[in-house]
Order: structure tokens, then C-alpha cells, then sequence
């Protein structure tokens, strides 16, 4: 487990991630999400110990990360640009990190290069961006850390990649204690294979929940009400994220339980009314809304 408590890290005089606390369960994907500039990449880093926080603690399994060897050989980090030695080959990668982490199962590596139909021997620089982001995500899995720390994993994959790469951790997670933290703009990538999310924006963390509570805890609904006196204490009663009107037509997104929501709108004697699904993305651009991330501002 890792726990998060307090972490701030300033550059210069720009705070880049402020008062974040949170924990990482194991044996859970850990989706990181936020708006540019939230912070993810420089949190990544800290969870790593790559960087150390100003302020506050991380504590993975007891220890703290930052200059602590026996905390890193329970992680790997794979950045959003990702390192290579110069003119090195995946097989050198592969000597190198077998050197590094005393678990990495070099017969697993080159299986998955052959299944991904990857060259063991070509030099990395001469692969594309989605085939060394193959490459580092393999290395990854196969140094059989318990935590896995990637930023931005499926940038650069193609649909069959990214479904191929969710597999391989679903089957690591059945077999082998192992824990991935994935920080990514993408949302729908996320949405099948997290459990857990943390959204981060402007440095702190909005919300911390597992991916089902926050699909049960927010709602989108349309309704037509029978006059405005009904619409303007429904929106008073109902903890609103967001509200939009077409015509007579109103599309609410709200916090709370699907019955508590409808038995406030049914109070009203609605001429119509109906619960729509609603995605990652939209519960996300709803929430930094209210923290004042407003889209509407920033379309011309």
C-alpha cells in the first residue's frame, strides 16, 4: 500500500502539487487523471522518488521512497519520455534492467517482444514513438516490481496495443502481486481498466473514489418540469455540477444516489424525465467545472 499524506512541490514560485493526500490499495489499478498542468507527472515522480516533496510523506509499504534502494526495487517508473541508452537494442534494455531489478524474467520479455512483433536486436531510436512505448511498457511488466508507475502509458499506441497492453496487466494482477498507477488525459482508456481514481487539478486533488462509487454518486438527467417555480427549488434541493437548458428541456448533472435524485424530480410531476449513462469524461469535466476549469471560457 502506499499512502500519500500532505505532499507539496514547489518549482520557483509556481506550486505544481499542493496538500495532495491520498492511498494506492493493492492489487487495484490506480487511475490518475487531471487538467493540464494539474501536477500528474511531477506526483508520478515524487511516488518514485525521483523527486523529493517539500513537504509531506510517501510511504510505500512502511518505507519512505525518496533515496530509499530497498522502497525502489518494489516500483518501476516509466516516464512520458521515455529513456533509452543511446544506440541501444531492447536486448540491452533488457541486460541492463536485469541487472537492476533481481526479478526480471528475461524469457517473459522476449516472448512478449516476439508476440508484439518487436525486434530484440534493432536499435530503439530507430522505432516509432507507439513501438518504444511497447518496449518500455514491457520492460516494465516483466521486471516484476509489485508497482508499475506509468505517465501517459497508452499515448502513442494504436486500439489494438492499448487493449493488448490492458490485458497483459489484468493477467499480471491474477498472477503475481502487482499494483499499476497510470496517470493519463485520456479518460475512456482509463474507465475500463482503473478501479480507483484520484482527479487532480491546480495541483491538489478534487476527488480520491473507486471508479464505481463515483459512476453511483453522480447522475445525468433530462426533464421537463411543469413551470419554473418547480425548476428553481428542484436545483436548489439537488447538489448540481452542472445544468444546461434547451428550449424547456432541462439536462442536470448532480451528486447523489439515483433514488435520491428521481424522487425529487417525481415530486415535481415532471411531463418528462429520464436517466442518461453517464462516462468518466463527463463526471470529469463536471467536477472541474465547479472547481472553475469552465470549457465554455475557453471556446472561441
Amino acid at each position: 500500500m502506499i499512502e500519500i499524506s500532505k505532499v507539496r512541490k514547489v518549482f520557483d514560485d509556481i506550486e505544481a502539487v499542493q496538500n495532495i493526500s491520498a492511498t494506492i490499495q493493492e492489487g487495484a489499478v490506480f487511475g490518475l487523471v487531471g487538467t493540464n498542468g494539474a501536477g500528474k507527472s511531477t506526483f508520478l515522480r515524487m511516488l518514485a522518488g525521483v523527486l523529493k516533496p517539500d513537504e509531506g510523506t510517501i510511504i510505500l509499504d512502511g518505507e519512505e521512497v525518496f533515496e530509499n534502494g530497498k522502497a525502489k526495487e518494489k516500483l518501476f517508473f516509466i516516464p512520458d519520455e521515455q529513456y533509452f541508452f543511446p544506440n541501444a537494442s531492447a536486448k540491452d534494455m533488457m541486460d541492463y534492467y536485469a541487472m537492476v531489478y533481481r526479478e526480471f524474467d528475461k524469457d517473459k520479455f522476449k516472448e512478449y517482444m516476439r508476440r508484439f512483433n518487436l525486434s530484440m536486436e534493432r536499435k530503439i531510436h530507430t522505432f516509432s514513438k507507439g513501438m518504444k512505448r511497447q518496449v518500455s511498457v514491457l520492460l516494465g511488466i516483466c521486471a516484476n516490481t509489485k508497482y508499475l508507475f506509468c505517465d501517459e502509458t497508452f499515448d502513442g499506441l494504436d486500439p489494438v496495443m492499448r487493449q493488448a497492453v490492458k490485458s497483459i496487466f489484468v493477467a499480471e494482477m491474477m498472477n503475481r502481486a502487482f499494483t499499476p498507477v497510470i496517470a493519463s488525459h485520456n479518460l475512456r482508456e482509463l474507465e475500463d481498466i482503473c478501479d480507483h481514481v484520484g482527479l487532480l487539478h491546480q495541483g491538489g486533488v478534487l476527488f480520491s473514489k473507486d471508479l464505481e462509487d463515483i459512476k453511483t454518486g453522480v447522475h445525468k438527467i433530462q426533464c421537463v418540469l411543469p413551470d419554473t417555480a418547480d425548476e428553481e427549488q428542484l436545483l436548489k434541493e439537488l447538489d448540481m455540477l452542472q445544468c444546461t437548458r434547451n428550449g424547456s428541456l432541462l439536462t442536470l448533472t448532480a451528486r447523489g444516489t439515483k433514488m435520491e435524485i428521481t424522487q425529487r424530480i417525481e415530486q415535481r410531476n415532471p411531463v418528462f424525465w429520464e436517466v442518461l449513462p453517464l462516462t468518466l469524461e463527463e463526471i470529469f469535466i463536471s467536477e472541474t467545472e465547479v472547481a472553475g476549469y469552465d470549457i465554455k471560457n475557453l471556446v472561441f
